[in-house]
């Protein structure tokens, strides 16, 4: 009754052609030579860092996002953990009423 078509796999139409051979090929090591590096007389410990003012203000800008950002998602962490607070607050206070009251009517 349910019973699931297979598909059967197209025949190609036009011209076939067939995979091209690959040939393997050898390689020749060549020999590398490098050549003696002079000697710095007075080398620094680390290189210098110039910044323009273009990549302060950039630096500036990325940073004060940065700041932004992280500000803003603790902010709203913050926020959500009042919120559930208050919540769970005013579901013990109801609570409370509600056992309050059934412990009065017996």
């Amino acid at each position: 009754m349910l019973r699931p078509k297979v598909p059967t796999m197209p025949t190609p139409t036009g011209r076939v052609t067939l995979p091209a051979v690959v040939e393997p090929t050898t390689i020749v090591p060549g020999t590398q030579t490098s050549a003696p590096q002079p000697p710095m007389a007075s080398a620094p410990s680390r290189p210098v860092v110039q910044l323009t003012p273009g990549t302060v203000i950039a630096l500036v800008g990325g940073g004060t996002a940065v700041v932004l950002v992280v500000g803003a998602v603790l902010v709203s962490m913050l926020l959500a953990v009042a919120v559930t607070g208050v919540s769970v607050a005013v579901c013990a206070v109801v609570l409370r009423s509600l056992l309050a009251s059934e412990a009065r009517r017996r």
